[in-house]
């Protein structure tokens, strides 16, 4: 039987699959790229939008034209972001993308929101030598996240989940609920009775379709 191909680190944080390394195992440049990157991207004036779009296209794994982005925003490498479609992020949001971040299409990111692949090791003798863990993070079609939501290795969050403000998501939610505290935990689902009116200036309001 052919012996299967034993993967490096930096290939290692490619895929989905988790893993354990230690610092110093990937090459810095590929970090010190990303931040000269971000930091053009976060002193570009709001003016500028064709280079925030070409800077985006330059720092992500894969956007869209529709992927918008506020600064300030950080992350640790950008080739491990996935944006599949229409997606904000608002201020002050940072991605630990030690593995794939992949975000579907039409998520709604609030403000100073973490996701993290990254983790370190519990052991404090471990944690001194510099090794810890990663593991993928997915946000399907349609969630949204309040502000100051951690989001943290290893989670998937369901199509049209909503995850409350300050929440810590530590493990997956499942599609189509409110989720909310520390740690996470589902509150309810999202029904029809959850659909907003728009009020308008000529005293009608209108159901959204």
């Amino acid at each position: 039987m052919e012996k299967q191909k034993k993967m490096s680190v930096e290939e290692l944080m490619k895929t989905d699959t988790p893993y354990c390394s230690r610092h110093g195992q990937i090459d810095p440049s590929l970090q010190a790229r990303a931040k000269e990157l971000v930091w053009e991207y976060n002193m570009s004036r709001p003016s500028e939008g064709e280079k925030r779009k070409r800077l985006l296209k330059q720092l992500l794994g894969s956007c869209t034209e529709l992927t918008f982005i506020e600064p300030p925003f950080h992350c640790d490498y950008g080739f491990n972001i996935h944006f599949e479609g229409m997606a904000l992020l608002n201020y002050n949001c940072m991605m630990l993308d030690t593995s794939p971040i992949h975000i579907g299409a039409d998520v709604f990111i609030g403000p100073g929101c973490c996701l993290t692949c990254a983790g370190h090791a519990l052991d404090p003798q471990q944690r001194k030598e510099g090794i810890g863990d990663s593991a993928p993070i997915r946000l399907e079609d349609g969630v949204w996240l309040g502000a100051n939501c951690t989001v943290c290795a290893g989670v998937t969050i369901g199509a049209g989940s909503v995850i409350g403000a300050g929440s810590v998501v530590t493990k997956d939610i499942p599609a189509g609920v409110i989720a909310v505290g520390v740690p996470c935990r589902v509150l309810r689902p999202i029904t029809e009775q959850d659909r907003m009116e728009l009020s308008c200036p000529d005293g009608k309001n209108y159901l959204f379709k």
